[in-house]
């Protein structure tokens, strides 16, 4: 995958997708939930979801939490690969086109304006049952560099 017009080397490639797993990695949340990074590269992030009983409401379907988490998870991803720094989510919308009802949840975002300082991010989520993709929400937000001050 690219971003914009910026070729990424099979090595770059891996190298981005192991640091995006390792923050996924060391967000306790997603570690909970399970949430697996399957690609990702400058401004674009394919982000899975196994759906558990666990994540469903009581109509069987995805909880409207999960599928926003992955919206904002994903958006925030693509923001922050985008402009290379620690990123937050300054504001997203989602929009819930479907009952996300299947085994499993992908969430693919990409960010379609980069700045100085914020990126604008769009988001398809699909829910998946064998093998076929439904979509089910749409998100878009604004992806901020992280203010010195609330660096660790």
């Amino acid at each position: 995958m690219s971003g914009g017009d910026t070729q990424v080397s099979p090595e770059a490639f891996l190298a981005m997708l192991e640091m995006g797993r390792g923050v996924l990695a060391s967000q306790p949340f997603s570690v909970l939930i399970g949430a697996e990074m399957h690609a990702l590269s400058p401004g674009n992030v394919d982000l899975q979801l196994p759906l558990t009983a666990q994540l469903k409401q009581q109509n069987g379907f995805a909880h409207g939490g999960i599928v926003s988490y992955m919206a904002d998870n994903a958006l925030t991803f693509a923001g922050g690969t985008a402009l290379r720094v620690p990123v937050v989510t300054s504001e997203f919308k989602i929009n819930y086109v479907r009952p996300a009802v299947g085994d499993r949840l992908i969430a693919r975002a990409k960010a379609v304006h980069t700045g100085s300082s914020q990126a604008v991010c769009t988001c398809e989520i699909f829910a998946v049952t064998g093998g076929v993709e439904k979509l089910c929400a749409l998100a878009q937000g604004t992806i901020a560099k992280l203010p010195e001050s609330s660096k660790k």
